[in-house]
């Protein structure tokens, strides 16, 4: 069985809680695993948000299994939740299993830029806040004949899809960001979570690669396509 060596018990318990939010949302969510030298990424969609979230965690070793010197494979992210074990840091890679649509449609590794216009952090989370309350409000409004998926789907999509300041970013990608825990003050004794904020940045940034935003925070980055993808009618990741 491969195992993944995670650097310390916070790392494993970063990586344990992001598993519980995406199973949260949907039970039968699966992630695609890749792991090159000392670096562990995790990717997700939840359903709910429909964006790409990607959590990176810190390997205590470069991963090897006899002769494999990198990790890539789909696996239920249940599974791997349940393996994860905390106070020895580490995580048992489950079987793998077919992948969705979405995990062989990924962000570049490379190519990322900073783009402008992206509030500060208090003021993204008040935007969510204020977009959650909105929702809440025009929805009891609704009369009960008027309360279908489809109305309300319509409402959300309206609310959701307004772009953050001066940006192309969508204000559900900030929603999933803080639904997944992404979106949380840094408190001073996070110093894992700190490093992964390169220095002299903000710990609230977005970058753009080709069709691709990313918002990223120290605890992990929500990925949104700006393109769509023809057929499949899936706009984000």
């Amino acid at each position: 069985m491969r195992v993944l060596h995670l650097g310390d018990a916070g790392e494993a318990a970063d990586l344990a809680a992001f598993l519980s939010r995406l199973v949260h949302y949907d039970r039968a969510a699966a992630v695609r695993l890749q792991a090159r030298g000392t670096t562990l990424a995790v990717f997700g969609r939840p359903p709910s948000f429909e964006v790409l979230a990607i959590r990176t965690a810190r390997l205590a070793k470069p991963y090897e299994s006899g002769l494999e010197v990198t990790l890539d494979v789909t696996v239920s992210a249940g599974e791997l939740l349940e393996s994860v074990d905390e106070s020895a840091a580490t995580a048992a890679v489950p079987g793998a299993v077919t992948g969705p649509p979405w995990a062989g449609v990924l962000p570049p590794r490379g190519g990322w830029r900073q783009e402008p216009g992206l509030p500060a952090p208090d003021a993204v989370r008040a935007m969510v806040a204020a977009a959650v309350t909105e929702f809440r409000s025009r929805t009891e409004e609704l009369a009960p004949e008027r309360r279908t998926r489809a109305e309300l789907d319509r409402v959300g999509r309206e609310i959701w899809s307004r772009p953050i300041g001066d940006t192309g970013l969508p204000v559900r990608a900030a929603h999933a960001a803080q639904s997944l825990g992404f979106l949380r003050p840094v408190p001073p004794a996070a110093p894992s979570a700190a490093q992964r904020v390169p220095s002299g940045e903000s710990p609230l940034a977005l970058y753009s690669s080709g069709a691709w935003l990313r918002l990223r925070t120290p605890f992990g980055s929500v990925a949104v396509r700006r393109a769509g993808l023809g057929a499949l009618d899936i706009s984000v990741r």
